[in-house]
């Protein structure tokens, strides 16, 4: 139930839960519209992460984007805006040389410094270190007017900001198989042998080390799995091997459920479909239309790797067999049944699908590319259940709510099922901000109603 507070009026307008790509490009949104129309909003946001980081974990030497720079936050809504990614380039004196490299693709590493970049314009409106415990309704004159969030800093310390409107663009959590998403909820101590590739980099060293004593000990190499046959499961596959290399003293595995890695369609007449305006299209279809696009389509982001990496890969496994040293392995069509704890690691069952056996073994270190759930908007909005029904989201993005409920919520990257494959995706950031950024200020003058309700 909400609570009457009508002399507690919103200290902001709007107020971002979570600070990754998607809310700052709707900070760049908003920012370039007030300079445009002189309507500025109080905004702010709240980011659990101690500064902003984007993939931090997946961050790796040669690891290269896999959309244009051209979808980055601001050109395909306004090419001539200062936040492009020509325009960092430009900051930082690499203009010329990026052209030079003749490629639409650059780094990881470089796209993360133009989020930073970017990013760092907004400083005033971000309070990082916070992670948000709920949110609660706010009332007076009988409606629902206002939101109440909480959140908790790092010191323990908690603090309470009053909003009229939310958007929420919280990202993914990381997902795990069954069997070893029980060992974690254990607490059991070979679950510190697990890695989720969200946290690969800072987390990786740390794994192998304690490993490669015990290893070292038995006269043995660092037997490693990577789960997954996606593009982030090649890559780490790859980094892995790179890492063994060195010292040779890995033994890396990959281990996927279909019968073979397959390549990332990218070809460009199937790239419409991250066009803008097929959010239109996909939103209009009933939902068992959608799913059968999405089935359809499923081979442009899900469990499918980019071609020049699949090559990299076939050629060393094909090396292998040239120099008779088979190490590495891909295992195809293997189902993870259960994860106990082993004798040094983790003891992982698979049903092999294409053999119909099941089988043990044992690893020392096992990183898991097992994707991200996209659903944490539903649990942080809890406080709120009674006027959000079952979650429907228009159009523009907003949550459809009770009449006695006016604050706005809008939710980036939590639409897929409405909105499309691109949802979560930076493909359309700089459009779906502009979108969310005219829906609030339609919204506007019911901003200015809520206030003049609560003071009268």
């Amino acid at each position: 139930m909400a609570v009457d507070h009508s002399v507690s009026l919103p200290t902001l307008d709007l107020l971002g839960i979570g600070f990754g790509p998607s809310n700052l490009a709707l900070a760049i949104a908003l920012d370039e519209d007030a300079r445009a129309t002189g309507r500025r909003l109080k905004t702010g946001f709240i980011e659990k992460k101690p500064d902003f980081a984007w993939h931090n974990g997946m961050l790796l030497q040669d690891s290269r984007m896999q959309i244009s720079f051209l979808k980055d936050l601001v050109t395909l809504r306004d090419p001539c805006s200062p936040f492009s990614f020509l325009k960092y380039l430009q900051s930082q004196g690499r203009l010329e040389d990026f052209v030079n490299l003749r490629s639409f693709l650059p780094t990881r590493i470089e796209y993360d410094g133009y989020l930073r970049w970017a990013a760092s314009s907004f400083g005033e409106q971000i309070h990082y270190g916070e992670a948000v415990l709920g949110v609660k309704p706010r009332s007076a004159g009988g409606k629902v007017r206002a939101l109440e969030v909480t959140s908790r800093r790092a010191d323990g310390s908690e603090t309470t900001r009053i909003a009229a409107n939310l958007v929420m663009a919280v990202g993914g959590r990381p997902s795990l198989p069954a069997p070893l998403a029980a060992l974690v909820e254990r607490g059991a101590p070979a679950a510190r042998r697990l890695v989720h590739s969200s946290g690969y980099l800072p987390q990786i060293d740390a794994a192998l080390s304690a490993s490669r004593a015990e290893a070292q000990a038995a006269g043995r190499r660092v037997r490693v799995a990577v789960l997954g046959g996606g593009q982030s499961g090649a890559e780490i596959f790859q980094d892995l091997v790179q890492r063994g290399s060195l010292d040779d003293d890995l033994d890396v595995s990959l281990v996927i459920r279909g019968s073979a890695l397959k390549p990332a369609d990218d070809s460009p007449f199937v790239n419409e479909i991250f066009n803008a305006d097929f959010t239109d299209s996909i939103y209009r279809r009933s939902p068992e239309e959608r799913q059968r696009f999405f089935d359809e389509y499923r081979g442009t982001n899900y469990s499918v790797v980019d071609v020049d990496l699949l090559e990299r890969l076939y050629e060393l496994f094909y090396m292998q067999k040239v120099s008779a040293q088979p190490r590495h392995t891909l295992l195809t069509q293997r189902h993870l049944t259960a994860a106990t704890p082993g004798r040094h690691g983790l003891a992982l069952t698979f049903d092999d699908l294409a053999r119909n056996v099941t089988e043990t073994s044992e690893f020392d270190v096992v990183v898991a590319a097992t994707g991200y759930r996209r659903d944490d908007h539903r649990r942080l909005l809890e406080g709120l259940a009674p006027y959000l029904g079952d979650h429907a989201v228009g159009r523009d993005y907003r949550l459809e709510t009770r009449e006695d409920f006016l604050p706005g919520i809008w939710i980036q990257g939590g639409c897929e099922a409405t909105h499309g494959l691109s949802d979560t995706l930076l493909s359309i950031l700089a459009t779906r901000s502009a979108e969310i950024c005219a829906s609030l200020h339609d919204a506007y003058e019911t901003l200015a109603q809520q206030r003049a309700h609560a003071v009268a």
